[in-house]
């Protein structure tokens, strides 16, 4: 797991590590270290206020510990992203006590959320989970398609009804079949584009609604796709989402494509919302669990 998530990283690595390298050694800290620092963190896609959030707490701990060199300075700023990234809570996905799981996916047009969806079954189809996919993008033909394509690749049962048809009673009998068949796992697809933004929000509010009355405390994760390429634009849209319904989790994709992935340490400490999963890679078994620790320690190696 680890060198297929390190292998993801590869051009942010890249990056990051030319950069740091002339950052850090037996140099005093001087204004031009915060200066250089600055200036990584924003071509890394990091963000303005995220930026400087990490450099007045780095300028703190430094102030504090009374440390004046470089090569000491890096620890401590690798300690710093990693409480950014909070790694300690709740990024694992979040099971039902008693099956089924009802997931809940939500992101707009081509951020690879149908993608991450087939790749999520994978994942619990090798487990030895019974997986249900619902196909609740009806607006969009080819989303239905896509996900009958990828459920016999990975060993899924879709749920779908014609297209252009009410995508709440599509996720409605999805979470009635995964009850009457004992599955474990129902991946809801949900549409990425609706006229406005705000029939795509009533319309995931209405979802959600309908999957808590069907079955109490479900849906059990409310996760977001978002794609990497995108930069400061994923955050808005996060923001987005979080106006209608209580997101609980971050899938990140297209990691891999990105020499930019700052927006990894943007998107989770300004929405506040745990970063769960990574893709970084086009198979289906790229779909990763994020590990903060080993993300940082990626940035630097």
């Amino acid at each position: 797991m680890l060198d297929k998530f390190l292998k993801g990283l590869l051009r942010t690595r890249e990056a990051f590590k030319s950069r740091f390298g002339s950052l850090f050694g037996n140099k005093e800290i001087n204004h031009e270290f915060y200066d250089e620092l600055e200036e990584i963190l924003l071509t890394a896609d990091v963000g303005v206020e995220t930026t400087m959030k990490i450099i007045d707490s780095l300028k703190d701990r430094l102030k504090k510990l009374k440390v004046n060199k470089r090569s000491t300075a890096q620890d401590i700023l690798k300690d710093l992203l990693v409480e950014i990234l909070n790694s300690q809570h709740n990024t694992d996905l979040v099971l039902a006590p008693e099956p089924p799981t009802i997931f809940l996916i939500l992101g707009v047009n081509g951020v690879g959320k149908t993608t991450s969806i087939a790749k999520m079954a994978y994942r619990f189809t090798q487990e030895g989970k019974k997986v249900l996919l619902a196909a609740g993008d009806t607006f969009r033909a080819a989303a239905i398609e896509q996900l009958d394509e990828w459920s016999n690749i990975v060993g899924a049962e879709v749920i779908k009804h014609q297209g252009g048809g009410d995508p709440s009673a599509v996720i409605y009998d999805a979470v009635n079949a995964s009850i009457a068949r004992k599955a474990d796992i129902l991946l809801c697809d949900t549409a990425g584009r609706l006229h406005t933004k705000a029939n795509l929000l009533e319309e995931v509010k209405k979802i959600h609604r309908v999957i808590n009355k069907t079955l109490p405390h479900a849906p059990h994760e409310i996760l977001l796709v978002l794609d990497a390429i995108t930069g400061q634009n994923a955050i808005s849209q996060a923001r987005y989402f979080q106006d209608a319904v209580p997101v609980s989790g971050l899938i990140l994709t297209k990691l891999d494509g990105t020499a930019r992935g700052g927006i990894v340490l943007a998107v989770k400490d300004l929405t506040g919302i745990p970063l769960k999963l990574v893709g970084v890679g086009e198979k289906k078994e790229d779909l990763q669990a994020f590990n903060a620790p080993k993300f940082v320690e990626a940035l630097f190696s």
